[in-house]
């Protein structure tokens, strides 16, 4: 499949190369350039694991491991070659094998993953995870979906390939994709085309929204915690939906910025909910800092340090973990405060979009 480059009057043809020809290798060169930048394949992927393979009695290794915002493991297939070979047989094994892994399996294989690959970060893997799924500390563990994605990748597919995975996902209710590099060597540069060519995008839009569903509702079947979602209404304007604890920062927030002093709501909240610390601490760092200083064994992740409220020489943090009091909480800061004209509603399928 050429490229083409408008030089002058002409069309110049740039055909593509071969990986194999460029020296480039799947498991030392694309499995790292693709772990390393996840992205590229899809927005809404974590890297947990590289060549993972904790089960027994198996030598095989699955490529890459992630996880995609909506609690869904995804298996990541290399190929560099032009055909993809059988490599949808060999992720719908891998499939299987994970989609039994706990959510606390699931932190084991990226703490493993992260002493490996990044070795001087400081980064804890079950607030890592747990801030990746929007869901903050949490006393129960998370359920990580027992539907697993499938992501292929290589320089080309076959047809019969192509048909396998078209029938999966048309008739067996699952989300393989299949993303195709190309390379080309132009000027002395490597260049490379990446394309989902399964499903085309404008589909795979479809299917994300109907696969979050499919998340949402298995959550709320399984597990009896609270999933409402809020809009903080402001003079009217109703805002996008949001997770119980964002719901409650949004509204303090929004108080603040109408003119409702934040020493005034820290006297109508719950104690110990929203606090304040001496001094004017603007970055997170120093936030986290303070905090820490301040309030001795505090966990600084159960607490919003980004964006904290600086006001009258102090900075005030509010907290993550709301649960149950979330409605009653926003409940009191709409009657309180009226004159600010910041209230709020439930969130409904229409409010989301989420299709019925």
């Amino acid at each position: 499949m050429p490229l083409y480059e408008i030089d002058g009057d002409r069309l110049r043809r740039h055909d593509n190369a071969r990986f194999a020809a460029l020296g480039i290798y799947e498991r030392d060169d694309l499995q790292r350039l693709l772990r390393d930048d996840i992205a590229v394949l899809s927005p809404d992927l974590l890297v947990i694991a590289e060549e993972f393979g904790n089960w027994e009695d198996s030598r095989r290794r699955v490529d890459l491991l992630a996880v995609d915002k909506t609690g869904h493991l995804v298996v990541i297939e290399l190929k560099r070659t032009d055909g993809g070979g059988h490599m949808e047989l060999q992720a719908l094994r891998y499939a299987a094998m994970v989609s039994a892994m706990s959510f606390d399996e699931v932190v084991a294989a990226y703490d493993d993953y992260l002493s490996r690959v990044r070795p001087h970060d400081d980064v804890d893997a079950r607030v890592d995870l747990l801030a990746w799924l929007d869901l903050g500390d949490t006393d129960e563990p998370p359920i990580i979906s027992s539907d697993v994605r499938i992501v292929l990748v290589s320089a080309d597919f076959g047809r019969e390939l192509t048909t396998a995975v078209l029938w999966l996902n048309r008739f067996n209710g699952m989300d393989v994709r299949c993303v195709r590099l190309i390379p080309y060597l132009i000027d002395g540069r490597i260049l490379l085309d990446i394309q989902q060519v399964i499903p085309l995008p404008e589909t795979a839009d479809y299917q994300i929204r109907v696969g979050r569903k499919v998340a949402e509702q298995e959550r709320r079947g399984t597990d009896k915690r609270d999933w409402t979602r809020y809009h903080i209404v402001v003079d009217g304007q109703v805002l996008p939906d949001e997770n119980k604890r964002r719901a409650v920062r949004l509204m303090l927030q929004n108080l603040i910025e109408r003119g409702v002093n934040a020493s005034t709501i820290g006297g109508v909240l719950t104690p110990g909910r929203f606090r304040p610390l001496v001094g004017e601490h603007h970055s997170e760092d120093q936030v986290q800092a303070a905090l820490a200083e301040q309030y001795p064994g505090v966990e600084v992740s159960r607490w919003f340090t980004e964006h904290a409220i600086v006001e009258d020489g102090k900075t005030w943090v509010i907290r993550k973990m709301w649960g149950r009091n979330t409605e009653p909480t926003l409940i009191t800061l709409r009657d309180r405060f009226p004159e600010a004209k910041v209230s709020f509603q439930r969130a409904t399928r229409e409010s989301t979009g989420e299709q019925a």
